[in-house]
């Protein structure tokens, strides 16, 4: 049986978004024993000895994507997305992908930002930045929980 480029490269990238998808989900279980009916996620809480999943994805090269997940309080949609800031405001960021696609993410006193590495605010990111943003979508509105810009090499 004969495995192309795209046949395996379609497998990892389901496989990427299944881990993002785990990723977001699991910490919940973990870290809230009484969920409320909101749709959070624990993005910036990691597995202790399992590495970093955004580390392992680095390599698929995806720009947007979405998973829908199972909680204890029910099916979220996680999605992400990778590419520049276009805008800022004091309630969310927009981004556009390389193929074109604009998201705006709302931000809120859970969104965690991290940049070159370590901890940092909404406050320090400037549009032209690449980025990478983690989150849920719940309707038209996609809530980010992780926005990292990524060191420079």
């Amino acid at each position: 049986m004969r495995t192309n480029r795209k046949t395996i490269t379609a497998g990892v990238g389901a496989a990427g978004l299944l881990g993002l998808g785990l990723y977001l989900a699991v910490p919940a279980f973990a870290d809230d024993p009484a969920p409320s009916h909101s749709p959070t996620a624990h993005a910036g809480q990691g597995h202790p000895g399992k590495g970093h999943p955004f580390r392992r994805a680095r390599g698929l090269n995806g720009v947007h994507g979405e998973a829908t997940v199972k909680r204890k309080d029910g099916f979220h949609l996680a999605t992400w997305q990778r590419g520049k800031i276009t805008s800022i405001s004091g309630s969310g960021v927009t981004v556009r992908s390389e193929d074109g696609a604009s998201w705006t993410w709302k931000t809120d006193d859970k969104t965690r930002v991290r940049k070159n590495g370590d901890k940092s605010s909404l406050k320090s990111l400037a549009g032209g930045d690449q980025v990478l943003v983690a989150g849920e979508r719940s309707g038209d509105t996609r809530t980010a929980r992780l926005i990292r810009v990524p060191q420079h090499r």
